[in-house]
């Protein structure tokens, strides 16, 4: 699942792996009509080159389902003095007005998984299960879960097989639990954790990764979609989308390191992501500016600059950002506009995280650590 993301399969496809998400194997007919990347504007459309995905599956790779479904923003059925419609109007205040650019919390939140037909649990039958190196296993049912003290929480997530310019990332308000109120009582003896889901997905991290995790089971004032984990998913804040396993059952505490689903096939998915500023829209005003912009995100450390250079590099200015969101794992909108040049000219991104590390430059495909490097697209002035 690749939580909301997942990528190719097998170290052999690492030639593949810069462009492209993978999991289960399909059709080239359905290949060709579930996966999508970025047009200038920032839109979702497919791709549709049936040669092009011939010449991947030649190549050894594994393509993978890719949907994107509508996340919404909670707005008809959450009343808008309640806490999360504070929190969604909040993040519609401080969303830049950009054409091409989706708001602070995702119209259309990507979704991919190692699925052709999703899971789709009874909510009255579903248990979450603590097994493995603990002293008091237990069974948890969604009424145990959900009756839990609840929190909202901005969380942006993040494909680690996506293209360096890629659609799949994204950001939601999502309501659930501390993972902390599920382990308090099981007596953890081991110091690594694989979470198991209802499709037989499984990925594997540390403990320690568990201290700020969250246990899922509402996006942006709704319940939790199918599409999206239902009934309750796990969110690993700083981590890659894969670790924020979809359909949880399952939390088993390991005494020994092990291999996960990805990790099996050659990828590394668990954190830090990658820090990345991607430029989705180029829109001239009527002023005859030209105006760009995007989104960025540095998982944990958060984003504290994004600097935009018209001339290729040579020059660089301090792009506008939006306001924070409240929360740890959070993406920032960016705009900049300028004076046309009147001239073709190559227009370039870079960010610097909160611990004011500058993004690297080299670009580096997406297998098997995620894709790295600065954004660039040559623009017609």
């Amino acid at each position: 699942m690749l939580g909301l993301a997942l990528a190719l399969g097998g170290a052999a496809a690492s030639a593949v792996g810069a462009t492209v998400g993978a999991a289960v194997p399909l059709g080239v007919a359905a290949l060709a009509a579930r996966t999508s990347e970025p047009t200038t504007a920032g839109r979702r459309t497919a791709l549709g080159s049936i040669a092009a995905a011939v010449g991947l599956a030649l190549a050894g790779g594994v393509l993978g389902s890719r949907r994107t479904v509508s996340a919404g923003d909670g707005t008809a059925s959450v009343p808008a003095d309640s806490e999360v419609g504070r929190l969604l109007a909040t993040a519609r205040d401080r969303s830049l007005d950009v054409d091409g650019i989706e708001p602070l919390v995702s119209e259309r939140f990507y979704e991919v998984d190692i699925n052709q037909v999703d899971p789709d649990p009874d909510r009255d039958e579903w248990t979450l299960s603590v097994t493995g190196a603990v002293e008091n296993p237990g069974e948890y049912s969604y009424e145990d879960v959900t009756s839990m003290p609840a929190e909202h929480r901005f969380n942006t997530l993040r494909c680690v097989g996506e293209s360096l310019n890629g659609m799949k990332m994204d950001n939601a308000l999502w309501t659930g639990t501390p993972l902390t109120r599920i382990l308090e009582d099981a007596g953890l003896q081991g110091d690594y954790v694989m979470l198991r889901a209802a499709d037989g997905f499984y990925e594997e991290f540390s403990v320690a990764a568990l201290r700020n995790g969250f246990l899922a089971w509402g996006m942006n004032g709704a319940d939790l979609p199918r599409g999206h984990g239902a009934p309750v998913r796990a969110l690993i804040p700083g981590h890659w989308g894969e670790i924020n396993v979809k359909w949880l059952t399952e939390i088993e505490i390991l005494d020994e390191e092990m291999e996960g689903y990805w990790e099996e096939r050659g990828w590394h998915g668990t954190g830090p992501v990658n820090t990345v500023a991607k430029l989705h829209a180029v829109n001239r005003l009527g002023d005859g500016r030209i105006e760009v912009g995007g989104h960025a995100y540095a998982g944990t450390r958060g984003v504290d600059r994004v600097e935009v250079s018209v001339d290729g590099g040579d020059t660089w200015t301090d792009a506008e950002l939006s306001e924070p969101l409240p929360g740890d794992d959070v993406w920032r909108q960016w705009v900049h506009r300028y004076d046309s040049p009147g001239a073709e000219h190559e227009v370039v991104v870079r960010a610097t995280d909160g611990t004011g590390t500058l993004q690297p430059a080299d670009e580096r495909s997406a297998f098997p650590n995620g894709p790295s490097g600065w954004v660039s697209r040559t623009v017609r002035g």
